[in-house]
C-alpha cells in the first residue's frame, strides 16, 4: 500500500493511484532441449534465484519441494534516480511463473463522489477542538518548532492524520518514486507473466475508521511523524541507502520507516493486521505451487519480529538471504 497525502482532493487522487493494472496472461516456460523436464526445471529455478539476488534490494528465497518463493522486501519512497540495480529484478520477474503484488485499493467511478463527501468531514478536528487538546505540552512545543515557518495556524485544527502526513512529507518522503513493485509490474506486463495482489480493499473501507474512530486513535502515528520530521531528510536518505545495501534491521529502525508503519492506512487498526495475515497465507499457498513465485511484500511485514520470515523459520524452513534480525549478524 502507499501512504496518502493530506487534503481531501489529494487523498482521493492518491487512493486511485493504488489501483494498478495487472498483466492477465501467463508466461511461457522454455525448457532446454537437451535436458529432461525435471532437470531443466531445477536448472531454471536455480538460475532465476541467482539472478534475483543480484538486485540491489533485500530479498529472501524459500524452497519446499518443487516450489521456490522469492520474497522481495519493498519500501515506499525509493527515488527514481537511486542506483539500486533494478535490472536483475526485472530479469527474475521475466523468468518467474507468477507474481504476488502488494494489497491494492480499488474504487469505482461512483465511489469518487462518496469519497470526496466523506473525506471532507474528516479533514479537520471536531469543531472547537485543536491539536493541543490531544497532545502533551511537550509534544505541542515540538510541533510549534516544526511548524514555525507556517504562514497560518490552520494546522492546529487539522486532523491528526492529515497533520501526520504533512510531517512525513517534511521528513523527506520522496514523491517521484520507482520502487520494487513498479519495477516488477512493468517487467511482468512486458513479459506477460500473470500475477495478483494479496488482497483488495475498497476506497470506502480506507476511510471508514477515520470517520468512526476518535482522533486520539492516531496519536502514535503523530508522535512517530514528529520524530521523523525532526530527523529530517538526512534520515530519509539513510533509509533508502540502507535498503539498497540490504540492511533490513537498519531500515526498520529508521524513524521515517517507523512512522510510515504507524500511520494511516498501513497503521490502521483493522488494515494492518489484515495485511500481515494475508501475506502469511499467500506465501504458504505459493509454497504449495511448483516453480517460482516472486512476491513483492512490504519489508516490515517480512522482517519485523514475528513477521513472515520469522514464521517461516519457526516452521523449519530456511529463508536464504541477508540478515533480517540483528542477532543474525
Amino acid at each position: 500500500m502507499i501512504f496518502l497525502l493530506g487534503s481531501p482532493v489529494k487523498i482521493v487522487v492518491a487512493l486511485f493511484s493504488l489501483a494498478l493494472a495487472l498483466a492477465p496472461a501467463a508466461s511461457a516456460q522454455e525448457a532446454a532441449p537437451t535436458m529432461d523436464p525435471g532437470a531443466a526445471l531445477a536448472t531454471d529455478l536455480g538460475e532465476v534465484v541467482v539472478t534475483a539476488r543480484r538486485a540491489g534490494a533485500p530479498m529472501w528465497t524459500v524452497e519446499r519441494g518443487g516450489a521456490v518463493v522469492i520474497l522481495v522486501g519493498s519500501i515506499e519512497g525509493v527515488p527514481r534516480d537511486h542506483p539500486w540495480r533494478p535490472e536483475a529484478l526485472e530479469a527474475a520477474t521475466r523468468r518467474s511463473q507468477r507474481i504476488l503484488y502488494p494489497m491494492e485499493a480499488r474504487a469505482s467511478a461512483a465511489d469518487v463522489l462518496r469519497l470526496v463527501w466523506r473525506i471532507r468531514t474528516i479533514a479537520r478536528l471536531p469543531t472547537g477542538r485543536t491539536v493541543a487538546d490531544y497532545v502533551s505540552p511537550e509534544m505541542m512545543a515540538r510541533l510549534e518548532r516544526l511548524k514555525a515557518d507556517e504562514r497560518s495556524d490552520r494546522w492546529k485544527t487539522e486532523s491528526l492524520v492529515g497533520l501526520s502526513l504533512d510531517l512525513l512529507r517534511d521528513a523527506g518522503r520522496e514523491r517521484r518514486t520507482r520502487g520494487a513493485p513498479a519495477v516488477v509490474r512493468e517487467a511482468a506486463r512486458r513479459a506477460r507473466v500473470s500475477g495478483e495482489p494479496v488482497g483488495l480493499v475498497r476506497g470506502d473501507d480506507l476511510v471508514d475508521n477515520l470517520i468512526t474512530l476518535p482522533p486520539e486513535t492516531y496519536l502514535p502515528c503523530l508522535e512517530a511523524a514528529v520524530g521523523a520530521a525532526e530527523a529530517g531528510p538526512a534520515a530519509a536518505r539513510q533509509r533508502i541507502d540502507d535498503w539498497s545495501r540490504l540492511r533490513a534491521p537498519e531500515v526498520l529502525d529508521n524513524p521515517l520507516d517507523q512512522a510510515l508503519n504507524l500511520c494511516w492506512p498501513s497503521g490502521d487498526p483493522e488494515i494492518a493486521p489484515a495485511l500481515r495475515t494475508r501475506w502469511s497465507a499467500a506465501v504458504r499457498d505459493a509454497l504449495d505451487q511448483p516453480g517460482v513465485t516472486l512476491a513483492v511484500a512490504p519489508l516490515r511485514v517480512l522482517a519485523e519480529p514475528g513477521g513472515v520470515l520469522d514464521q517461516l523459520e519457526a516452521e523449519g524452513l530456511d529463508p536464504s538471504g541477508p540478515a533480517w534480525r540483528r542477532d543474525q549478524r
